[in-house]
């Protein structure tokens, strides 16, 4: 028995599932606008490729395409040929600042040669022509090199010393409250140095005399005008154990030590039986002039 198949108005009676969604329906069946649809098929229509069709139009992009070869090529050209000639120049260049600083530290050495031999000259010529008191006097001008009995003190930053800054003691024009060894404090060691009865002191191999400048320049220390590297070996010339224990005593001995316990300054102080000094270099007097005491003599 055949069945008999349901009619159309019979399936008209139900309504679609997606009824309610006619927007979202459109949307998937219709994706693309008609306007872009008419145009897409105008675009088929006329062909894909965008190439010029005419006999101008192609002579045009041509020429087009010569000009930009011609230019790039020129371009390269140029740059090839200037290559050498830049090379030439800074080579020439590096050469003359070799042999600058060839021929300064030639000059710096002869300065440096020329120098020694008017000091020694003039320790020459005091010692000959001079009497007891004027080698005395070169002595403690610290421009004869000295030895004897002394101290060997070293000072060194601390293992964390940094530049930031704070408020401790040691806080005043921009220095900061850290363990690292600043002008000033060498300059207390110094001075309580001389006050212990030191009679000759240098740091770092530079004799000290008495127009010998302490200073800062940033955070490095200068010694007339020389730069110094921490650790910093001080020197001094003295009677030995009485020397160590009055500078030790001393106000100043006595700031060294807070700067090792409560900054954390690394200070060593060993009593030795003979230190070497050098003379201090280019002692040169430009307004001291001798006292006359006497016919024919000066004092």
């Amino acid at each position: 028995m055949s069945q008999q198949q349901p009619s159309r108005s019979t399936l008209s009676r139900f309504p679609r599932p997606d009824a309610s969604m006619s927007l979202l329906t459109n949307v998937m069946e219709h994706s693309l606008d008609e306007g872009y649809a008419e145009a897409a098929a105008r675009r088929g229509e006329a062909g894909r490729s965008r190439m010029p069709r005419t006999l101008r139009a192609k002579l045009g992009l041509a020429v087009g395409l010569v000009l930009a070869a011609l230019v790039v090529t020129v371009g390269a050209a140029q740059a090839r040929i200037s290559a050498p000639s830049i090379a030439k120049e800074k080579q020439e260049l590096i050469e003359r600042i070799e042999s600058g600083g060839k021929e300064a530290d030639s000059l710096s050495e002869d300065v440096d040669k020329l120098r020694s031999s008017v000091e020694a000259e003039q320790r020459e010529a005091l010692e000959k022509h001079g009497d007891e008191r004027g080698r005395t006097a070169a002595l403690l001008a610290g421009a004869t090199p000295v030895k004897g009995p002394g101290l060997k003190l070293v000072v060194d930053d601390a293992e964390d010393a940094g530049s930031g800054d704070g408020d401790g003691p040691r806080k005043s024009d921009g220095f900061s409250d850290t363990g690292r060894i600043r002008d000033r404090d060498l300059q207390r060691v110094v001075n309580g140095l001389w006050a212990a009865g030191a009679e000759a002191v240098s740091i770092n191999g530079q004799r000290l005399t008495s127009r010998s400048a302490i200073r800062a320049a940033g955070d490095a220390i200068l010694v007339d005008n020389k730069p110094l590297v921490p650790p910093y070996t001080l020197l001094a010339v003295g009677p030995g154990q009485k020397f160590s224990r009055t500078f030790q005593d001393s106000v100043d001995g006595q700031y060294l030590y807070i700067l090792h316990k409560d900054y954390g300054a690394k200070t060593s102080i060993s009593v030795q039986d003979e230190v070497r000094l050098p003379a201090a270099p280019s002692l040169i007097l430009r307004t001291a002039k001798p006292v006359r005491t006497g016919k024919g003599s000066t004092s």
